[in-house]
C-alpha cells in the first residue's frame, strides 16, 4: 500500500506523528509551513525526526511533485491534522497547495480521502464545509477520542484515533481496547 499523509499547521500535530510511524507500506509526505511551526510549538522534534518516518517527502509548495497527477498511483491520502482552513479550501474546490491538490486529485480519482480535524467546537460553516465533503467521497474522522477503551494518558487517546485512521485504510493494529 502507497499513502499520501499530510500535516497542516493545526494543534493536534501528535496524531499525525503517531501515524506515520504507525502506517505500514510506503509513505509520501506533505507538510505545510503552519504544520512545521506546530511540529515545532508542540513537539520539538525536526523535520529531519518526522522525514525520517517517510519514504518520500515533499514541500507543499511544489505542484509538480508526484501526488499532484491523477497518474501517480497511492492508495490513500490521510490529511491529519486537517486544519478548517484546508476543509475550507477543499470544499471549494480550491487546489493552490500541494497537500489541497493532491487531495483533490483523491476525489476525482475516487480513492480514499481521510480528514482529521480537531477543532472545536464547529461553525455552521465549518460543519456545511465537512458535509460536503463526505457527500464527495472523504472520510470525515474528528480527533475524538474514547473512553471506553480506558485511556491512561495522552499517548492512548493519540493511539485510539490512529487506530481508528488504521481501520479505515483496512491496516491491523492493537493501538486500543476494542468494544466487547
Amino acid at each position: 500500500m502507497r499513502y499520501v499523509v499530510a500535516l497542516t499547521g493545526c494543534s493536534g500535530i501528535q496524531y499525525g506523528i503517531r501515524l506515520l510511524e504507525e502506517l505500514d507500506g510506503k509513505r509520501e509526505l506533505i507538510i505545510s509551513e503552519m504544520g512545521k511551526k506546530v511540529l515545532d510549538e508542540e513537539t520539538g522534534l525536526t523535520m529531519e525526526d518526522l522525514e525520517a518516518n517517510a519514504e518520500e517527502v515533499y514541500d507543499d509548495d511544489d505542484l509538480f511533485a508526484p501526488p499532484a497527477s491523477g497518474s501517480h498511483r497511492f492508495d490513500a491520502m490521510i490529511i491529519c491534522p486537517c486544519t478548517q482552513s484546508t476543509m475550507a479550501k477543499l470544499a471549494a474546490g480550491i487546489a493552490d497547495t500541494l497537500i489541497t491538490r493532491a487531495a483533490s486529485v483523491t476525489l476525482k480519482e475516487r480513492r480514499k480521502l481521510i480528514l482529521v480535524p480537531r477543532e472545536t467546537p464547529l461553525s455552521v460553516i465549518m460543519l456545511e464545509n465537512e458535509l460536503r465533503l463526505a457527500k464527495a467521497g472523504a472520510v470525515i474522522l474528528p480527533a475524538s477520542p474514547a473512553f471506553y477503551a480506558e485511556p491512561r494518558s495522552v499517548d492512548d487517546m493519540v493511539n485510539f484515533v490512529v487506530g481508528k485512521i488504521l481501520d479505515q485504510v483496512g491496516q491491523e493494529h492493537e493501538l486500543f481496547k476494542r468494544w466487547e
